[in-house]
């Protein structure tokens, strides 16, 4: 669509002649989805629309208890310190952001009491200002007021360098400001068309202050609230059991009205997606379960008269195989993949693009993921403005081959390649997980026609996803030379799921390994196209940025994309879960209940 004639309609709908609705179906018509038309809508000033809330209980209560059932539990409880979904949820059961987004990419008010925008004040004309409105009469489990105070802290507790949060990328470039109680003000350095990224959604959620103080900085490891949440949730915190159990109850003075529905809460961890599907569909002993990445085949079968069904939600998510760009075999200054150092193997392009023809998605789609997955050559595969036109994804051992022989790498006797007294030899590592061990075969099975002998690392997912800095097995630490997993993209812009690969994030023993940069890949175009996008206004330029920056990585093959995830939760026929594709399964829990 023309430039002109998307600011044109713009301005019909801040002038009422055209209603919301009405532009948002202009541009799906076009190919862009709802959450970025209205996305659009708000950077050209027009107030973020609220969708309509299908919440039917009229009394808070008694619903009896909830049963949650992810197959990776949780290892702490502090949203700061969330690098894997599993700890993101189970802190998000207890703490809150300021706002959520629902379905199809509105942003609905939790702690705050409206949504900012141009017309209530909330958003300057220049894009450098948020002030947020807080609602009043929110307590803290322990009966302490919320407050502007504790979102500051925040702020402060997030961007002390000593606290080494991973949400501090999210809270860089901007300064938080008390007004009144019940009043913050954000401005930022340069003019922010994503504003809705501090203190919303899962790394939006907030601590409080008055039991975090003392612990900002280099103690924020010591806070005995990192397993303990008092939080402004409607579950109150009882027991958690870090990697299997969290258990909570009823807040009796939640915020919201007639919410929770339900008297507790489990969160049990552990087991694998076979099990916990089973477990929810089939046997009904538990009423929810997390990212079913299981075989389709496998979930028809359970769903045949079973107590329970799957569901789907579209956004973003995508499984990939990453590239280490460093030397996971080499320590330098007691760090190995140490960013002093360069691949010894991967380091050479042609290898890297040999890996992604020898990535037959078509294969991986058929026999494992069915109704859950579509092949994609990108990284960024939504909102569909966002998504690039310029990749393709092939498959042929043939051209891999040929790649690999015009580089130099040679078919020794063994029948593996080597160059340079190196042998083309790589460890694959993956979590635990029937889908993976199964991708990681059909990879291998290919690679093995190439000439390059595969190892396979099989990491439980616990420890692939933890947290804990003492362990050599994480995701974030790579010490193998290919990894695979998945990233969900758990709002609708792309600047959080992209700024990871900005080339300052990259994970370091300094940084605690909390930098999301995990490739340590390093791209000056990259940081330059991602810092023009930050400040970008111009939606229709800021996409083109975006797009540029996913191709970087395509060229450059930074990570082989896989399979564009849907989200596959599986669900009690009698529970309504209020899910989204553009946020953490427990974003929204306030607004779960059952239907009998």
């Amino acid at each position: 669509m023309f430039d002109k004639n998307l600011r044109g309609m713009i301005d019909d709908v801040k002038d009422g002649r055209m209603d919301r609705r009405a532009f948002v179906k202009r541009m799906i018509a076009v190919g862009l989805t709802a959450p970025m038309a209205n996305q659009i809508l708000a950077i050209g000033g027009v107030a973020m629309a609220q969708s309509p809330n299908p919440y039917k209980p009229t009394k808070r209560g008694g619903g009896g208890p909830l049963k949650l059932l992810w197959w990776q539990g949780p290892t702490l409880l502090n949203p700061h310190f969330a690098t894997g979904t599993k700890d993101q949820d189970g802190s998000r059961l207890f703490y809150e952001p300021l706002a959520s987004w629902d379905v199809d990419g509105h942003l609905n008010p939790i702690l705050a009491a409206e949504i900012p925008s141009i017309q209530n004040g909330g958003l300057s004309k220049d894009a450098k200002t948020v002030v947020w409105k807080l609602k009043p009469g929110v307590k803290w489990h322990d009966g302490k007021p919320f407050t502007a105070d504790d979102v500051v802290f925040n702020w402060e507790y997030a961007t002390d360098p000593a606290t080494a949060a991973v949400s501090s990328g999210t809270y860089s470039g901007m300064t938080v400001e008390k007004v009144d109680d019940l009043t913050v003000r954000i401005k930022f350095k340069d003019p922010t068309p994503f504003w809705a990224n501090a203190f919303v959604g899962a790394y939006g959620c907030i601590i409080p202050k008055h039991l975090f103080a003392e612990y900002k900085g280099s103690k924020s490891r010591e806070a005995p609230n990192n397993l303990k949440p008092v939080g402004t949730g409607p579950y109150k915190f009882v027991e958690f059991k870090p990697g299997d159990l969290v258990r909570g109850e009823i807040n009796p003075d939640y915020h919201m009205p007639n919410r929770p529905y339900f008297d507790t809460i489990e969160m049990k961890g552990g087991g694998d997606a076979v099990s916990a599907a089973r477990a929810v569909i089939q046997t009904g002993e538990y009423d929810f379960a997390w990212n079913i990445q299981v075989e389709d085949e496998v979930l028809l079968r359970l769903e045949k008269g079973g107590k329970g069904k799957t569901l789907y939600a579209v956004g973003g998510d995508i499984e990939f195989i990453a590239i280490n760009f460093t030397d996971p075999n080499t320590e330098v200054d007691g760090e190995r993949s140490s960013i002093k150092t360069k691949h010894p193997i991967l380091s050479d392009p042609a290898v890297r693009k040999a890996l992604a023809l020898l990535v037959d998605r078509d294969s991986v789609k058929k026999v494992i993921y069915g109704r859950a997955g579509r092949t994609t050559a990108n990284y960024l595969n939504g909102p569909e403005e966002f998504v690039s036109k310029n990749t393709r994804w092939e498959f042929s051992v043939e051209k891999a081959s040929a790649l690999l022989e015009q580089a130099g790498w040679k078919v020794g006797s063994d029948g593996i390649r080597e160059k340079d007294g190196k042998k083309l030899k790589l460890l694959y590592q993956t979590s635990i997980n029937g889908p993976r061990q199964k991708t990681q075969a059909i990879v291998k099975q290919a690679c093995q026609k190439a000439g390059i002998d595969v190892e396979l690392k099989s990491v439980v997912a616990s420890v692939f996803f933890s947290s804990d800095v003492a362990n050599p097995d994480t995701y974030s630490k790579f010490y193998a030379d290919i990894e695979m997993f998945q990233i969900p993209m758990t709002q609708p812009d792309p600047g959080l799921h992209m700024r990871r690969y900005l080339s300052r994030n990259a994970a370091t023993k300094e940084n605690k390994w909390q930098g999301q940069n995990f490739p340590r890949w390093v791209n000056k175009d990259f940081d330059a196209a991602i810092e023009a996008a930050d400040t970008e206004t111009d939606p229709i330029k800021r996409a083109e940025l975006y797009i540029k920056c996913n191709d970087l990585m395509w060229q450059d093959t930074v990570v082989i994309p896989v399979m564009h995830r849907l989200a596959v939760e599986a669900c009690s026929n009698t529970v309504r879960p209020a899910l989204s594709g553009w946020a953490n399964q427990t974003d929204n829990l306030q607004d779960w209940y059952r239907e009998t």
